[in-house]
């Protein structure tokens, strides 16, 4: 697996699932929609992914859709890495 796929899902397990909670967690996941992420957290994961990759994601391309998937946040990462 990509080590940005799986540092992304082992940050979303870590900081927002439960260790009782049994929901299958993949790429294709809806972490908005699906009620895993919400809004504050969104924020907290822009931050984290911003420290550890090096970039600046504007405020205005943070969107919950950009945020919804763990590939939609690496499309997102990569598309600023290259910026």
């Amino acid at each position: 697996m990509d080590d940005m796929k799986q540092m992304i899902l082992d940050y979303v397990r870590r900081e927002y699932l439960e260790e009782d909670d049994d929901r299958e967690l993949n790429e294709n996941t809806k972490l908005i929609t699906g009620g895993i992420v919400d809004s504050f957290s969104m924020v907290s994961l822009k931050r984290f992914l911003e420290k550890k990759y090096s970039v600046q994601i504007p405020d205005a391309e943070a969107s919950p859709e950009a945020f919804d998937t763990v590939n939609s946040i690496i499309a997102l990462v990569n598309r600023f890495k290259k910026a």
